[in-house]
């Protein structure tokens, strides 16, 4: 078994906007889905209350999010490459169920392998805009001024139900993915507790570019 070291991946707003965003997707899908008839919960008028201010709690979350992104440089995170693009696909497909080394490494500039910085690029400039931009004519296609209705000029919104309807399928097999995705760590759980925890365990050679140390010979595992 190879040697592994804990490094700090993660800080603490990065591991706050990851679980907060996640919430609210799911609570989002909770509600709208309620709102579509698909079952009752919260009953339609609660539901369609909790689900407009869910909402505009994570177009705020969206907008400190990409300050902090921009402030710290962790946009580049999401700067997308074919290097190992096809290797990580055939680890996906096949080499996972081989036990095949992990074809790229985790750095503190590069913690995203090839697929998943297309994915999450994919995400954060066109599914979830779409779904925000969607759901605010939804919420505001309607709105009083001066006690008379205006509106934005749109008398069906079928299309606009069905866009939306759809980035949530979109959004929803993400995150079953993912879930998926967070057990093809180390261990089965050592994904979901580095973001949690933001620690996570890294072979010697990985935590050794990481921090900039040189290997360590015949040095002995320490528990943390």
């Amino acid at each position: 078994m190879k040697n592994t070291r804990r490094v700090y991946l993660y800080p603490r707003f990065e591991r706050f906007w990851h679980w907060t965003q996640a919430f609210l997707i799911l609570f989002l899908a909770l509600t709208g889905f309620e709102i579509h008839g698909s079952y009752g919960i919260f009953g339609f008028e609660n539901a369609v209350h909790l689900h407009n201010n869910a909402a505009l709690i994570l177009i705020v979350l969206i907008i400190f999010t990409i300050f902090w992104h921009l402030t710290t440089g962790e946009w580049r995170q999401y700067m997308p490459t074919t290097k190992n693009l096809k290797a990580q696909l055939e680890y996906y497909l096949t080499g996972i169920f081989r036990n095949a080394p992990h074809p790229t490494r985790k750095t503190s500039l590069s913690k995203l392998n090839p697929m998943q910085r297309l994915v999450y690029l994919g995400l954060k400039i066109l599914f979830i805009p779409i779904m925000v931009f969607s759901g605010l004519v939804y919420m505001f296609y309607r709105y009083p001024i001066n006690g008379e209705i205006k509106s934005l000029g749109i008398n069906d919104l079928t299309p606009i139900a069905y866009i939306h309807t759809l980035g949530a399928y979109i959004l929803l097999a993400f995150v079953l993915v993912h879930v998926y995705l967070i057990t093809t760590g180390h261990t089965l759980s050592s994904n979901l507790m580095a973001m949690i925890t933001g620690w996570e365990d890294l072979e010697e050679e990985e935590a050794d570019m990481l921090t900039g140390e040189q290997p360590e010979q015949n040095k002995k595992d320490k528990k943390p």
